[in-house]
């Protein structure tokens, strides 16, 4: 019986592996015109996400994949071995947030944790206290928290929560001492807001309503001010451009208005995917007044990224005429950046990692990296010129800095890399000794003792040279054998830092290629790098990447049968673009919540907000632009394309799902390799953000055996069996 019931099992798997597939996704086909050229849409209908014949057949497609993926041989055994890995760190902390009181707020989560839960303690050596648990706080429901905001005396915190990958939900605030929840809630809004000074106000921005798939649910939004105990409904709104017509805010901008203590400014943002900063500043006493005499801080044109202050100067960071970007200072007096001091000039090869800027009572601390690998820790003090670079206690692919204001000496950095976990240190500038402070449980993984990490340059398809990071194991022979997967993403200027991920780590364990190619669109080599692969120049992200994949080829790592290319969100146009114009280099296409039709991404919710990065239809060498990065439209019928695996969420808020859907639809009829195109939507999550742990691995798991199966790695192809 147990033989039969074997076989059974064996031919079920495999017939799942070789079966054609659901039926073919319906068509009712568009046309338009863009400045003079017509573009056909056969698939327009499938963005009516409603329809009853468009559902059905995202269902089956789903339905298909999710039993055409779970029949891979050795996904499990990768799934179960995550599982195990993650048993090993008794507890994950992250997020930390340290108030005036030295009481430190943090998510962590435990093995048996599918959501993290919100903590707090009094110091480094306090004792613990549970404060939220999201998975418990509604019988029947399992939120995540999607963000927190401690009040800067630490006696209240405020986080959102939300449900099934929204992203939105709403805004609870509780009393830390008594761990009581106020009995207010503010709706429509994400994560905890931002405090005042006062400890008893909070600014949040709402949507105008619930229905992520409606355009008109994140435009003109208007910031407010809440004051704890009091009804939402009587919160006064104090930055929008209702109030404000003459700011030149517009319906996609995100306003947002809140007050420095360090200065005693007001300071009004309008937040887009523009890099470039779009900041006011007021007296602080004016926020709540009418008619807030706003001045222009910071406006587009000085490029500037970010910026800190204390209590006599705001620190800036700025790419205007510096690729690599420049730290420039100005009195909070008198704040004009035309006047402003450079305080730290531009390296020659290294860049400022904006995101790591902190102000202690000490001085200025700020990270450089060189190629986005290698990172360092520089240090200014007060009333100083001079910039100290600070010896680390061990070599660093990434720095994250933590401290708790401006007028505490207190800094907190965490150091990472490819292979080698984080580990956090409290750094004392008296004595410049860094003292390990580690919050997260500690956990050996010797599987991964014998991989090396190699930094290479590879000449791109124009001549300019692109880092690359390969992880494998010792000894690797160079027989064109290994399986390799490419891992990208080229956008908003973000960097692909080196990050310890052991469940991607089983890709090189296993004998394969782990490659990251740091393609133009990020920011590994400064600003210079983001413009090079942004709107008009953004060819050269994918054509990086192909530039990679065949470095990788000619020096004998791998071959074109050998390759999975993989990359989510923005990064589904490099995946996109890259299969579809050298569609004979890869052997897997994994594009994951990936945008796929640009042209059409303004006419989703969450598109007017992305045309800074990616440009806008309405103007004629951006529509041209937007045209070339389209996957979808750069598909041609009867190519043979590599096996791809499209993955959407239905509730994402950031790229709505019929983008990845029109691409697989079209993909599967175009197809005529013979490889499989799976499309799956998960009916449960959105874009990513507050999956389960589980889920978490479950995806990756997914990612991986496919990429294995179709690369023809051992232990993940079906067995063939005869049948009678």
């Amino acid at each position: 019986m147990k033989t039969a019931l074997f076989f059974t099992s064996l031919l079920a798997s495999t017939a799942a592996l070789a079966q054609s597939g659901p039926a073919a996704a319906p068509s009712v086909p568009a046309a338009d015109t863009y400045f003079g050229v017509k573009v056909d849409d056969p698939y327009r209908n499938l963005e009516n996400l409603q329809d009853p014949a468009v559902a059905a057949w995202m269902k089956a497609q789903s339905e298909y994949t999710r039993q055409t993926l779970d029949a891979i041989p050795g996904r499990k055994g990768l799934l179960d071995k995550m599982v195990e890995m993650d048993k090993r760190k008794a507890a994950r902390v992250t997020d930390l947030r340290v108030a005036d009181n030295d009481r430190y707020f943090y998510y962590k989560s435990r093995p048996q944790d599918q959501q993290p839960k919100l903590y707090c303690r009094d110091g480094y050596k306090g004792q613990e206290v549970l404060l939220f648990d999201p998975e418990g706080y509604e019988a029947g429901k399992v939120y995540n928290i999607n963000g927190f905001s401690p009040s800067p005396d630490g006696s209240k915190v405020s986080f959102g929560i939300s449900e099934k990958g929204t992203e939105l939900g709403r805004t609870l605030i509780m009393d830390v001492k008594t761990r009581k929840l106020y009995p207010e809630q503010i709706p429509l809004n994400r994560g905890g807001g931002e405090w005042l000074p006062d400890n008893q106000t909070l600014a949040y921005l709402p949507y105008n309503n619930d229905d992520l798939k409606d355009m008109a649910a994140r435009q003109n939004t208007q910031c407010r001010l809440h004051r704890v105990g009091t009804l939402v409904a009587q919160d006064q709104i104090v930055f929008s451009s209702q109030l404000y017509p003459k700011l030149g805010i517009k319906p996609s901008d995100y306003p947002y208005a809140g007050i420095d203590r360090d200065t005693k400014l007001a300071y009004g943002f309008l937040y887009s995917v523009d890099r470039y900063m779009n900041v006011f500043y007021a007296p602080s006493a004016a926020l709540t007044k009418p008619n807030i005499p706003w001045k222009p801080l910071f406006r587009p044109s000085d490029e500037v990224t970010n910026f800190v202050t204390d209590e006599q100067n705001i620190y800036f960071v700025t790419s205007r005429n510096t690729p690599r970007q420049k730290l420039m200072r100005m009195p909070a007096a008198r704040p004009d950046v035309a006047t402003a001091e450079v305080l730290v000039p531009e390296a020659a090869d290294e860049s400022i990692n904006d995101e790591q800027l902190k102000t202690t009572k000490d001085g200025v601390y700020f990270v450089r990296t060189k190629n986005g690998v290698g990172a360092k820790l520089y240090f200014v003090a007060r009333g100083s010129k001079t910039v100290q670079e600070l010896k680390l206690p061990r070599p660093a692919g990434r720095l994250e800095l933590t401290g708790k204001n401006a007028q505490s000496p207190d800094l907190w950095v965490t150091m990472g890399g490819w292979t080698s976990d984080r580990q956090r240190y409290r750094y004392t500038a008296a004595s410049r000794q860094f003292t390990p402070e580690p919050l997260s449980s500690e956990a050996q993984y010797p599987e991964f003792a014998d991989l090396v990490v190699e930094e290479v340059m590879v000449p791109s398809h124009d001549g300019v040279q692109v880092p690359l990071s390969l992880v494998y194991k010792k000894g690797l022979k160079r027989d064109k054998a290994a399986p390799t997967l490419m891992i990208g993403y080229g956008a908003y200027s973000r960097v692909m830092e080196p990050t310890f991920m052991p469940p991607f780590l089983l890709w090189a364990q296993q004998g394969g290629v782990l490659a990251v190619p740091h393609v133009r669109g990020g920011g590994e080599l400064g600003e210079a790098w983001h413009k090079a692969g942004q709107k008009t120049t953004k060819p050269n992200t994918w054509k990086d990447l192909i530039a990679c994949a065949e470095y990788l080829t000619k020096n004998n790592y791998t071959a074109p049968g050998k390759i999975a290319i993989n990359g989510g969100s923005a990064g589904g146009i490099l995946i996109g673009r890259a299969m579809t114009e050298r569609p004979d280099l890869f052997a897997v296409a994994i594009p994951e919540v990936g945008c796929m039709n640009a042209v059409r991404m303004e006419n989703s919710p969450n598109g007017p907000v992305n045309v800074p990065e990616f440009g806008t239809m309405a103007k004629e060498d951006e529509a041209k632009a937007l045209l070339e990065m389209d996957a979808y439209h750069h598909l041609k019928p009867g190519t043979s394309y590599p096996a791809t695996l499209v993955t959407a969420g239905f509730n994402d808020p950031r790229v709505i799902a019929w983008q990845p859907a029109k691409f697989a639809a079209r993909l599967q009829a175009s197809n005529a390799s013979g490889k499989p195109v799976l499309f799956f939507t998960d009916y449960e999550a959105g874009h990513g953000m507050g999956d389960s742990r589980l889920k978490q691995f479950e995806s990756i798991a997914d990612l991986m055996a496919f990429g294995l199966w179709q690369t023809n790695a051992d232990g993940f192809q079906p067995n063939k069996v005869a049948a009678k």
